[in-house]
């Protein structure tokens, strides 16, 4: 009778333990957690306002101290901005904002050029409303290189997910427009007394004229710089108004 052999029983797996450091875990888990919360929130600023910025918790900080000063945030939506708010700060800030991608590359180049030759003089700055969009939303001033990264990569993320009458509408209900002023429709009720739809051309143009400076530069006492500044966004208004793709927005 033949004789079975038994096998030898194969010796047990041992388990793999992983040599990757817990804080090293928490760090990607902290990194997933940011990436994917952010995404997320702008997603729903495609369809909601953000409830306040870190730029408008600073004028409110700095109103609450000073009995002059008012803080005035006023949200609309974007037909009752007005067709003459929308051309103004288009002619006033960025004219080529309806075929651009988020980035003006021709303005930040002759930027460049201009403040590498201007050494401690005035910086010029090159930024889109979509970049200044980035930054009122999501960011802090400042100049550093983490923050200017940080808008580029913002820049991308609203232009691909928002569109442009997005951006133009969140433009113009965060931007400051004058100390503690914020949106279109606080500015026209401020200066004006007069809802944002019903300004007129002129009235338009002299909010947009004291873009982006608004806390330097006044309305109701405007510089010589403004006042010609004015006179060129109501002929850049005019210029506009028949171009097509402008046309299609401000509508």
């Amino acid at each position: 009778m033949a004789t079975t052999k038994k096998k030898a029983s194969a010796a047990p797996k041992k388990a793999k333990t992983s040599t990757t450091p817990a804080w090293k875990k928490w760090l990607k888990r902290i990194f997933y957690f940011l990436l994917i919360s952010h995404l997320a929130y702008v997603v729903i600023l495609k369809w909601f306002n953000p409830p306040i910025t870190t730029k408008m918790m600073t004028s409110a900080w700095t109103c609450a101290g000073n009995d002059k000063l008012n803080f005035q945030k006023h949200y609309i939506a974007y037909q009752d901005m007005g067709r003459n708010a929308k051309l103004a700060v288009l002619s006033a800030e960025d004219q080529l904002f309806p075929t651009h991608h988020g980035f003006d590359l021709d303005a930040i180049q002759k930027a460049i050029a201009y403040n590498s030759n201007n050494k401690g003089g005035k910086v010029r700055g090159a930024s889109t409303i979509s970049q200044q969009v980035a930054k009122n939303v999501f960011l802090w001033n400042g100049r550093d290189y983490i923050r200017k990264g940080l808008e580029v990569y913002f820049t991308g993320l609203i232009e691909l997910i928002w569109g442009k009458k997005r951006i133009l509408e969140m433009y113009l209900n965060v931007a400051e427009m004058g100390e503690g002023i914020f949106g279109i429709q606080a500015a026209a009720k401020h200066y004006f007394h007069k809802n944002a739809k019903d300004l007129s051309k002129s009235e338009a143009a002299w909010i947009a004229s004291i873009l982006p400076n608004p806390v330097l530069y006044e309305i109701d006492n405007p510089t010589r710089k403004i006042e010609v500044k004015h006179s060129n966004v109501i002929r850049f208004m005019n210029n506009l108004e028949g171009d097509k793709d402008i046309a299609a927005l401000i509508k």
